[in-house]
């Protein structure tokens, strides 16, 4: 059934999975209790406390997943400092754990993945620099900022080679993953993920502007506000709202005047559930292997309370802002082009530990019968379906959506009040009182409310 390559394959995967233990579900009560009530500083306090405990939240496995959720929500609780250090070592992570993942070869392909290292997600990865740019300009580094939005955007940046990370080739034959899983399974056709229509940010772009701005590059402010544009319309899915006002409005400030920008992030981004999946595979000899079960992860939605955000200067004037990228979408999106991936993945596990049954129990046929041979791919199936477990690991605290706004005032100090409201009740609220509008420069202030 299978070539003297595949049969070593089996027999090695064989071993594997029954030296190998999925990961437990972490426990993130106490987390999410703080980031519910806007207290991001007491978020990271618990997530320290419990790092040096007995009973660590994030294990050795999840360091991107520490890395991540503590440097976000250092940058909510307004300690930007720790934050790019600790977003840093969460993309170093991550490059590291994509090196290893090309160099690996095929066997990485077919363990489960709650065996390793967490690798961190396309959309972790874009998110860390464009949380590391804002941390960069908190901290009067303009240049710093620049160079992380251009990790991103420039030429065979993280978004341009997006597409490109999952079409793995075997060394042997050239076929990629599904094209051998469907070879091995006599052509059955896979269930597949949705193809990714994100390659460009809005947000990337939007910040890249500003910081070009107020660095005297006017040339390229205009080349990223172009690609602003271009974002929303090559990516549909993403961005199904109009482009916010502020745009425009930052390209023509009236002279004498100054622009106030304005971020608002809101709710959280999804997270990954387990689900379960049949699947019929009738190419086996022994019936109790005709149906197999897949334990995937799927993005499930965390609604938001916030429906509005507002900001009043001086209690006198006011105005909304807009959305300008849906984050929980652009999760999705990215999410689904890796989702194909796992599908192949989990298939080609699922085959191999299928067939490695489906041999034994034509020994067990030959010696004692079809019923022992039945009941025993019965319970050999139970127990290889055991060892599986959807990877459902993520980072827990990126917001879900950004929006954005302006408004042009003559160079001076003003008391600033951004209200994110859930109908017509304000449940959330952060202040800047006498905050400095400057002439030249950038005047940009973010506010976060995660519920």
């Amino acid at each position: 059934m299978l070539k003297k390559t595949g049969l070593n394959i089996i027999f090695l995967y064989s071993f594997v999975v029954f030296t190998a233990c999925a990961t437990s579900p972490v426990e993130y009560k106490e987390i999410d209790h703080e980031v519910g009530g806007n207290d991001y500083k007491a978020a990271v306090n618990v997530i320290v406390f419990r790092q040096n405990s007995k009973k660590p939240v994030y294990s050795e496995k999840n360091a991107i997943m520490l890395y991540l959720d503590k440097g976000l929500l250092e940058y909510y609780s307004g300690d930007f400092k720790s934050s790019s250090l600790s977003l840093q070592e969460a993309e170093r992570l991550i490059e590291e754990a994509y090196t290893k993942s090309i160099t690996a070869g095929f066997l990485s392909y077919i363990l489960n993945d709650n065996t390793k290292d967490y690798p961190g997600e396309d959309f972790e990865d874009i998110y860390i620099n464009i949380f590391n740019a804002l941390n960069y300009y908190k901290r009067g580094d303009i240049d710093g900022a620049l160079v992380e939005v251009r990790k991103l955007s420039a030429t065979n940046g993280k978004l341009d080679m997006l597409a490109k990370k999952y079409d793995y080739k075997d060394p042997a034959s050239g076929a990629n993953l599904e094209e051998l899983a469907r070879k091995e399974a006599g052509g059955a056709q896979l269930p597949k993920g949705k193809s990714v229509e994100f390659n460009n940010s809005a947000l990337a772009r939007y910040l890249a502007a500003l910081f070009y701005l107020a660095d005297g590059k006017t040339d390229s402010a205009r080349i990223e506000f172009e690609q602003l544009q271009k974002a929303f319309l090559s990516n549909k899915n993403v961005y199904q709202n109009p482009i916010p006002k502020i745009v425009e409005k930052i390209r023509n400030v009236p002279q004498g005047q100054a622009m106030l920008n304005v971020i608002g992030f809101s709710g959280l981004s999804p997270i990954k559930e387990e689900e379960k999946i049949t699947h019929l595979f009738p190419l086996f000899r022994n019936p109790a292997l005709y149906i197999a079960n897949f334990k995937l992860p799927k993005m499930v939605q965390r609604p938001s309370k916030i429906d509005r955000i507002e900001v009043v200067i001086n209690t006198n004037t006011k105005f909304n802002l807009e959305l300008l990228e849906n984050i929980s979408t652009v999760v999705e999106e990215t999410f689904s082009i890796r989702y194909a991936n796992i599908v192949a993945k989990t298939y080609i596990r699922t085959l191999l530990k299928y067939m490695t049954v489906d041999i034994a129990s034509m020994e067990v046929d030959k010696k004692q019968g079809s019923l022992a041979a039945l009941a025993f791919g019965l319970a050999a199936k139970k127990a290889f379906e055991a060892t599986e477990s959807a990877d459902i690991r993520m980072s827990r605290y990126l917001p879900g959506k950004a929006y954005i706004g302006g408004i042009a005032l003559k160079p001076g100090t003003y008391n600033i009040t951004v209200n994110f409201y859930s109908g017509n009740t304000v449940i959330s609220r952060k202040e800047y009182n006498d905050f400095t509008v400057k002439e030249k420069g950038l005047n940009l202030i973010d506010a976060v409310s995660l519920k």
